[in-house]
């Protein structure tokens, strides 16, 4: 029954992690730490993630922006080594805390002043591609921050969901790389369970084109802002 639970998980956290840019191991992360332990629970959602990330730019692929990808994207795999070799020091919750104030706070902020926009800049992206991929191997969940350094760019929908695929999957190869080397591992029933997450995972994806096709791109950056603060709530009020 849990093969069938992470499926029907997975297909949902797909679907709103497509959508929004981010948002699958924000939701997988927490709902299987209370069937697993840590390590493999970020192991197991880091491969899921990884393939969500593939299907971003599948679905999206004419929407690249290369110059963000690699500039959000190397600074996000040397910061995810980092983040997933403290994974067994580092006070999980106070970061999670912390984190929920961030987001909150900027979503509020978005809201009241829906015109702001982070500078656009070198130095934005390298920021952004940093804390992304310290939170990423952390504890398995860096989209968020991620979302906000990319809303920065003001970018058309489809561009910042290709976009936040391909960073996503840079920085995804480096910490599930980093994990493995550390000897974690996942139970076969689990490496089984990968021929149901899959196309879970595509299925979740294709069904969130189809919405993001229908939002009008003025209301786009909104939904963002809405499910930031969704995220930051859920971080400071029961963090992992």
């Amino acid at each position: 029954m849990e093969i069938l639970y992470i499926t029907l998980l997975t297909t949902l956290a797909s679907g709103i992690g497509t959508l929004t840019g981010f948002g699958t191991s924000t939701i997988m992360v927490p709902i299987l730490l209370f069937f697993l332990p840590l390590p493999q629970t970020l192991l197991l959602v880091g491969v899921i993630h990884w393939f969500g990330d593939i299907w971003k730019m599948v679905l999206f692929k004419k929407g690249f922006r290369w110059k963000l990808v690699l500039t959000f994207g190397i600074a996000g795999i040397a910061a995810t080594y980092v983040g997933a070799n403290l994974v067994f020091s580092v006070s999980e919750k106070l970061l999670s805390q912390i984190l929920g104030v961030f987001l909150v706070a900027y979503a509020l902020f978005l809201f009241f002043k829906p015109t702001f926009k982070i500078p656009k800049s070198s130095i934005t992206a390298i920021s952004g591609g940093a804390l992304s991929g310290f939170f990423a191997g952390l504890f398995g969940v860096g989209g968020a921050i991620r979302g906000v350094f990319l809303t920065a760019f003001d970018l058309q929908k489809t561009v910042y969901i290709a976009t936040a695929g391909a960073i996503a999957f840079f920085i995804d190869t480096a910490r599930i790389a980093t994990y493995v080397l550390s000897n974690v591992t996942l139970e076969r029933q689990f490496l089984w369970g990968f021929l149901l997450f899959i196309p879970a995972s595509i299925l979740g994806a294709r069904a969130a084109k189809k919405i993001v096709d229908r939002v009008p791109q003025k209301k786009f950056r909104m939904v963002i802002g809405v499910f930031l603060f969704l995220v930051g709530l859920k971080f400071l009020l029961f963090p992992n």
